[in-house]
């Protein structure tokens, strides 16, 4: 049976996505207001690089121990 955590998580999951893909969109959006002729590709790339730097740095701030 599934904990309580993981069914929280499920029924925020959606949410979830939503609120990144908002994130993500604004920094597009300052990607394109400061660079011109912005290459959206790269841009891109480099926001999910940033994004996922940050997530493995959170996660490496969590508590010993304590799997997610």
């Amino acid at each position: 049976m599934s904990k309580i955590e993981q069914l929280e998580m499920d029924a925020h999951r959606a949410q979830l996505a939503s609120d990144l893909s908002a994130l993500i969109e604004k920094y597009r959006s300052i990607f394109d207001w400061d660079v011109p002729e912005v290459d959206e590709a790269l841009s891109d790339r480099l926001i999910l690089k940033a994004l996922r730097q940050a997530l493995d740095a959170f996660e490496a701030d969590l508590p010993a121990g304590k799997p997610g």
